[in-house]
């Protein structure tokens, strides 16, 4: 049985692979890092299953005591290519303007370094739909935990709850959502995987097209006639 959703006042959107494209440029950056410290390169399939906790939460079990050396060879490669790999998902410029004009509330969390994730939203003509722009090292925690989804929504008048959906395309965004007591949407072509969310999203939406038909559902209802 799938349960009605809240009609949102908000929507927080992941950023990578959720507006934008940028798994191969995540692997390049991963991969520069890694030859740095002798390691093997991560094929793509690898990047995607490994890739999600910030760089604060993840590199210290990765690189030990010279985590704070990979975080910064890791932010030099990344700045070095970043703008060359800055592709909008299908729909998503279509769907903020959409959901803009339907007067929602748009926010993004993200554990993208929140310089670099202000910086692509301004080059891509974005930063005007959102009124929070948060990245890792924001807020006090990152994604998964609730505190960068409240810094997002901050002079909102808007507070996570139902009425906030959610929206990432991965394990982390849909915990994240959870944490925050928001409604966890899962945003990406590919279906859950056996196992693969300790809580399931509210819906499973393979595009940004098909999540702006959603909510233009839910604010304009198709009439029974």
């Amino acid at each position: 049985m799938v349960l009605p959703l809240p009609k949102p006042a908000a929507l927080v959107f992941d950023w990578d692979n959720t507006l934008v494209d940028s798994w191969d440029c995540i692997r390049l950056s991963y991969n520069m890092t890694f030859r740095h410290f002798g390691m093997p390169d991560w094929s793509l399939d690898e990047t995607k299953s490994r890739v999600a906790a910030s760089m604060r939460d993840s590199f210290p079990a990765m690189f030990g005591d010279r985590w704070p050396e990979a975080r910064d060879v890791f932010t030099a490669s990344f700045q070095s290519i970043h703008m060359d790999h800055l592709n909008p998902l299908p729909g998503a410029d279509e769907m903020l303007k959409m959901l803009g004009d339907l007067g929602l509330v748009l926010a993004v969390v993200s554990n993208k370094r929140g310089h670099f994730l202000r910086k692509e939203a301004e080059i891509m003509g974005w930063s005007r739909h959102f009124a929070g722009l948060v990245g890792a090292d924001d807020a006090s925690a990152d994604k998964p935990d609730a505190a960068p989804v409240h810094l997002a929504l901050g002079g909102t008048g808007i507070s996570p709850g139902p009425a906030v959906w959610f929206v990432g395309d991965s394990p982390i965004d849909i915990q994240c959502a959870v944490n925050s007591g928001c409604t966890p949407i899962l945003l990406r072509p590919t279906p859950p995987e056996e196992g693969e969310f300790p809580h399931s999203p509210a819906r499973t939406l393979p595009g940004c097209i098909e999540l702006a038909a959603l909510v233009r559902e839910q604010w304009v209802p198709i009439s029974a006639n």
